[in-house]
């Protein structure tokens, strides 16, 4: 049998009183905000770069080789987060043109709250000139005329860097995004993070008990590898392709 209402009043214990529930909240831990002590640039948003180089007057544009060795290899110098927060790292080489840098412009305009965050430009503008000759001329009659600029980039350099008060996990997928529509491999990256990748890397090259690596073979000429390798290879020994 079901207990009616009255006979639950006369069940519960304490002098008959009807028994209460009480609703308690337990205790949480929160974690509480990160606090940022950072430095905003005077200018918050990416500026627009010049699609041309601006030249003297009466100076005449030059023209340049390929010079494929300016995407080739690692970065030397601009491999580090100014503001040691976010980015986007190079982990190829290749170039950049002007549309490239409309896309990441254009990309951070519309996603980002400039209101509490900054982004700021690691690459120069385009100025490498990329000569081109109109589809169906013959060979020969000299080098062609300029088709557009670019801007070469190598392994590890910092294309762009976002910051401001705002933790990693707001800017991540905005700036993966963008590392995929790059012409060439990149990674978004936190200052955390680079310094992980960095310290992974060495470690494995310190710790790796293999002697047959890729450096040992090209060094000592085995098989002959020497003769057939290509020079990139020689130099960088199977990075930086």
């Amino acid at each position: 049998m079901f207990a009616t209402r009255n006979s639950f009043r006369v069940l519960t214990p304490v002098m008959n009183r009807p028994m209460t529930i009480a609703r308690k909240a337990g205790i949480k831990h929160l974690v509480l905000p990160k606090k940022f002590d950072i430095e905003f640039p005077e200018r918050p948003k990416l500026k627009i770069m010049e699609k041309v180089p601006q030249y003297p007057a009466g100076f005449r544009p030059f023209k340049l080789q390929k010079k494929l060795r300016l995407m080739r290899g690692p970065e030397p110098f601009h491999t580090t987060l100014v503001h040691k927060q976010y980015g986007i790292v190079a982990t190829g080489g290749g170039r950049m043109a002007y549309k490239h840098f409309e896309m990441v412009r254009m990309s951070l305009i519309r996603k980002l709250d400039y209101d509490r965050m900054f982004a700021i430009w690691r690459i120069d503008a385009p100025w490498q000139p990329i000569t081109k000759k109109s589809q169906g001329q013959r060979m020969g009659g000299g080098k062609g005329a300029i088709d557009h600029y670019v801007t070469p980039v190598r392994a590890g350099r910092v294309i762009v860097e976002v910051g401001g008060q705002c933790e990693y996990i707001e800017v991540e997928r905005i700036l993966q995004v963008i590392a995929k529509k790059l012409p060439f491999d990149a990674i978004a990256v936190s200052h955390e993070k680079l310094n992980e990748i960095q310290e992974t890397e060495e470690r494995l090259e310190r710790e790796n008990l293999n002697p047959w690596t890729f450096k040992y073979i090209v060094q000592n000429n085995l098989g002959g590898c020497l003769n057939w390798i290509s020079p990139v290879d020689k130099l960088w020994f199977g990075k930086y392709r």
